[in-house]
Order: C-alpha cells, then structure tokens, then sequence
C-alpha cells in the first residue's frame, strides 16, 4: 500500500443467482442502475477448517447487525490522514480522509465488511482504514503463516473507477508508534488493486527507499487477473504463505489457491531480509482514493469517479503450521480415493463457489451458485492402476427453462481439456438431487481434479454434492 515510482512489476447465504442475473441485464439498466443493484447482493461463506497441521490463530467473519461497526477487540480504526506525527497523506499521497464512521466503515448483516469510499458535495472524499489489535502475526521458527480473506473489489470500472486504490495488506509491528522507518521494517501487500483493472498485485517492500535492494518504491512485486469472475464482479480469496520451513525462506502469493508470485529470501541481502521479518505483523483492511498507485496508472479521481462502491470483506483467518502440517495447497499425494465419494465442499481452493447446507441423502454441505467460469480443485486423487473410464456426481438445479451447462473433469491444470463432461439442466430444484454418469478417457495414477462448468448463459446451472469415479 505504499507509494510507487512507477508501475509495481510485479449457507449464510441461499444463492448467487440474482448476481449473475445482473450480467444479463448490464445492458438495459445501464452501468449506475446495474452497480446499485450489485452492491445490495450478500455472498458470504465461512472461512475454511484449518488443514491437518494448520492452527487458527485469528479469525473474523464480520457477522452482526448491518449498520454496526466492527469488532473493536479485533480490529482499530486509523483514521484522519496521517498516524500521529507521520508522513502525510499516510505516506503515500493518498486525499482520502479516513473515518470510523459506519458510512464508510460497516457490516452488512449478511456477514461481510463493506469499506465504503464516499464524497461530499465539496468534493472531500472520505474513507475506512481498520487494523488488526494484534501485531504479532509471523510464523513459529521453522513454520508457516498463512492469511487470508476473501474480499470483492469495489465493483467499478472504467472512468467510473478512477482512483480507487483498494488493499489487503500487512505492515512490520516495528512501523507502530515509530511511522518513519518504512520499508525496512517490511510490508506484504496481498492484495492491491487501483481504478477497477481486472489485476490484483502482491508485493514485499523492503530495505531503503529510494532504490535500494527491494526496488523501492515499487517493491519486489508480481500481479495476475482474476479468472472466473474478475476481481470486481465476484468474490476471490487472496492469500500470503509466509514460509520458515524452507531454505531459503520464502513469502508466496496465491490468488484462489494458485501461487502466482515468489519472494525469496536469497533475493536480497540477509540483514534486508532480516530486518524485514524478524518481527511479527499486523493486518490492514483500506480503500484508498488517489495516490502514487493510481497516478502510475492514469491518475486520481476526478469529477467522473463515482463515489459509493465498497470493497466487500467475507472473512480475514490467519492459520499457523509448527513445521510439521500439510501445507493448504500441497502436491498430489494420493490422500483422497477416486472411487469412494469426494465431498464437492472439501475443495482445495475454488473460484466462483459457495458452500451451503444440503436436504440430500447423509446431509452435510453442498457446493452451489456455479456457473460459466467457475471451477474447484481436489488435490491428490488417487486412481490406481486399474484405469478409470467413468465420472459420477451428485446433482441438483433448480435453473430456469433453457439455461444448462457442462460439469467436466480436468486433471492436473485447468488449461488441460476435458476428460470428460456431462449436460445438465433443471432437476426441478436446488435441493432435487440425482446421479449423473458420464464415461471419461482412461485414468490411472494420482492427479489433481478439477470441476469446472461452463455455460452459454451467465446463470447458475447446477449445484454438487459429491463425485466420484468407476473403472
């Protein structure tokens, strides 16, 4: 979230349907009409159970009353446009003033956090910055830190967007209460977005500013489009695994569970490295308007920058491993069965997806709201070397007349082609489950299965329960 020179190189809820709806319509309520409607629609999902090894050390799913502020034992609000005696403009030029107020900073009862940038009829925009309390968040020596949010961008775009600078990020526990001795202390930005690119940036800041080892003020920075929906149409969960157990230490990038950026330890110096990490860290949660960001891609907002459109904030967990955990997105390993059922829920990462209660057979949760685009990985399937040639899932649509799509099996990459795939429309409801088989090409050994589903409509299509596989 600091300022740089140039351009950085590097069920809570029933259904989705009414979102996608929305695209259909995009054409005949117009872009303000449109946006208006996308901004009353909640999407929520719990944060996922903490995998073998993994300990959850935070957590918030913003749950409470809609209009209430956040959980004040969890979180702080900085707030005017400066800390107390630092740079101004919170360094980075930013011309935002930053409130407590729930017009900028609230829940919406539908378990999210919305950051709210506003602007008044002088012109003065206003914003939300919250903090973590806790500044102690680092790995235990030789293990893992991962955190994590799922987060909608401000859904806007184009002119319309122009200077919007949301984050997702994290600042050394050195930085509170000295507010001069940036980058040294280091920063992890997880997510960072400005005027409603389909981008998401990540970037460790380091060292010494201007130059210096890290690049500053750019910072030593990687980026990636979100797929599926982009980052401000649908949700997508942005993460950072901070990795002690590895030589040399490594701080990882993942946007829906795919690692798109790499910062390791041998890439500076060891006292930058060191100064940059030998200290815990504290979360941020912001919606900037203007700044270094914004002006290195077209500039800040101007009269046609519509104000009013919230980042929106499902869940923020932060999970640690001692050493000896599985890593959330490990290497196939043959841990599920290919021919026993493979909960649809259990994925390893996803985009597009969510989770809710099932009236099916053993009970449990389905996976729902999918669509054209959307997708779940399950690592580490494991076929044997009997080859499988069939593909069974559970499934359930309550869509309307003429709106079907496919539910296909990609093994290892999304990118591979299918290996095989099966059309389904109405079942006569969410909850009117049936088993659809589909003969698939010959699989032996272990992958990793992607579910993927693809329409000719933007409605959703279909919801699963469970998979499996036969010979």
């Amino acid at each position: 979230m600091s300022e740089p020179s140039s351009a950085p190189t590097g069920t809570r809820r029933r259904r989705r349907s009414a979102r996608r709806a929305l695209v259909a319509v995009l054409g005949t309520l117009g872009l303000a009409a449109a946006v208006a409607t996308a901004a009353t629609l909640p999407a929520n999902a719990s944060a996922p159970t903490p995998p073998s090894g993994w300990t959850q050390v935070f957590l918030d799913e913003f749950d409470g009353p809609a209009g209430s502020g956040v959980n004040t034992a969890n979180w702080q609000y900085d707030t005017g446009t400066s800390y107390p005696g630092g740079p101004p403009n919170w360094g980075t030029g930013e011309i935002e003033t930053m409130t407590s107020s729930t017009s900028n900073v609230s829940l919406d009862g539908n378990g999210n956090l919305r950051i709210t940038p506003r602007r008044d009829a002088s012109g003065n925009w206003t914003s939300g910055r919250i903090e973590t309390k806790r500044a102690d968040f680092q790995p235990p020596a030789g293990g893992k830190l991962r955190v994590q949010a799922r987060i909608q961008m401000p859904n806007v775009t184009g002119a319309a967007a122009k200077g919007y600078w949301p984050a997702f990020w994290m600042l050394g526990a050195p930085y509170r209460g000295n507010y001069w001795n940036w980058p040294g202390i280091g920063e992890i930005d997880i997510l960072e977005n400005v005027q409603g690119l389909n981008t998401n940036w990540a970037t460790l800041h380091c060292g010494t500013s201007p130059g210096g080892p890290c690049n500053e003020t750019s910072g030593i920075g990687g980026s990636t489009p979100c797929t599926g929906t982009t980052c401000q149409a649908g949700f997508h969960t942005y993460a950072v695994e901070w990795d002690k157990s590895t030589s040399p230490e490594e701080i990882r990038f993942y946007l829906d569970g795919l690692n798109f950026h790499t910062v390791r330890a041998n890439q500076v110096d060891a006292a930058t490295w060191t100064n940059a990490t030998n200290h815990g860290y504290f979360v941020i949660l912001n919606v900037a308007m203007g700044g270094g960001f914004p002006d290195a891609f077209g500039g800040g907002p101007d009269g046609g920058t519509e104000p009013g459109h919230p980042m929106v904030v499902d869940y923020v967990q932060v999970l640690q491993s001692s050493g000896g955990g599985s890593d959330p997105t490990p290497p196939p390993s043959g841990n599920r069965d290919a021919y026993n059922p493979i909960q649809a829920e259990s994925y390893d990462s996803q985009s597009g997806v969510i989770t809710e209660s099932t009236t099916d057979t053993g009970g449990g949760q389905n996976i729902g709201s999918l669509a054209n685009g959307d997708w779940a990985l399950y690592k580490g399937v494991d076929f044997g070397s009997t080859p499988a040639r069939q593909f069974y899932a559970r499934v359930a649509s309550g869509a309307p007349g003429g709106v079907s799509g496919l539910v296909e099996v990609r093994l290892d990459s999304r990118g591979n082609s299918p290996i095989g795939s099966f059309a389904v429309g109405s079942t006569g409801g969410w909850q009117s489950w049936r088993t659809v088989p589909a003969n698939i090409s010959s699989v032996t050994g272990t992958h990793d299965v992607y579910l993927t589903f693809t329409s000719g409509q933007p409605a959703n299509f279909v919801n699963v329960n469970w998979f499996n596989f036969g010979h």
